[in-house]
């Protein structure tokens, strides 16, 4: 792992690294923010999943968290959405290839030999960061995510529940089995096999028995891809019949971007905070 850069910030110090990755078999850049602690302290660790087209950068410029982690004593990682390369492949549109990975494990060529976003981060990373940041508390992780980013953190959340003590996301994609989003880059990914795509479908998941303890999510009433891409009700439906704690809020005039993910994400901090105390 090497660091790229370290700035101090809000009692804090927000870093961004790269190292070669196994998974992806590419560079990958991922960027760390670590509250001041005392010496020997454990922190527990905020994951974050960018949308579509975003890079680390996104968040890390324009989330307004760390003040809040600060506050919490919360460690905030945020990792890129796909591999990047002059050798890795790339789609046509934004919704497809670089920056629009889905977080899944490719299994169709040319995207099975470097698109395999959901083992590096439910694997590869969180190694690293344990062996890296030793303040991190590996045992109180959370994670959030928005759009693309908020579809991988249901999914990973809810396949890997006994790692995630509390999920979040802000303008999901709950059902890329019911939306032109998904269809196009599970098609890609993963083949017209719609069977081995409810892996990575929250509602499907949750269908099929997965579960979390509760659910946070942020959702703004003003955005133009709620009707045709993010189709909120489905998840509040899939929860509603699961039992499933769901706190599922329609913000009046927000749209999907990080004027709106921004507005909230401090308060998103601050209830995973009281699950990983």
């Amino acid at each position: 792992m090497e660091q790229v850069s370290a700035n101090r910030s809000h009692g804090g110090t927000q870093g961004v690294y790269t190292h070669q990755s196994s998974a992806t078999g590419t560079p990958m850049t991922f960027s760390v923010f670590v509250p001041d602690h005392a010496p020997g302290a454990k922190l527990p660790v905020l994951w974050y999943l960018s949308g579509l087209t975003c890079t680390h950068a996104n968040v890390t410029e324009k989330g307004e968290f760390r003040a809040a982690c600060g506050e919490h004593g919360i460690i905030f990682v945020a990792p890129d959405t796909s591999p990047r390369g002059d050798d890795v492949p790339d789609g046509e549109g934004y919704d497809f290839g670089k920056g629009a990975g889905f977080y899944v494990d490719a299994t169709e060529a040319p995207w099975s030999t470097h698109f395999h976003m959901r083992s590096y981060i439910e694997q590869e990373l969180p190694a690293l960061i344990a062996a890296e940041f030793p303040m991190s508390d590996m045992a109180r992780q959370g994670i959030t995510g928005h759009s693309m980013g908020g579809h991988g953190a249901l999914t990973i959340a809810l396949r890997n529940p006994e790692r995630f003590r509390s999920v979040s996301a802000f303008s999901p994609i709950v059902s890329p089995l019911n939306c032109p989003w998904g269809e196009k880059a599970l098609t890609g990914y993963i083949g017209a096999d719609k069977a081995k795509w409810r892996e990575y479908d929250a509602c499907a998941l949750i269908e099929d028995g997965a579960r979390v303890a509760a659910v946070l999510v942020d959702q703004g009433e003003a955005d133009n891809f709620l009707a045709e891409q993010l189709k909120t009700q489905l998840l509040v439906d899939a929860c509603a019949k699961a039992g499933i704690a769901a706190i599922i809020r329609m913000q009046p005039g927000y749209d999907h971007s990080y004027n709106f993910i921004s507005s909230f994400l401090a308060e998103h901090v601050a209830w995973h905070a009281e699950r990983l105390r």
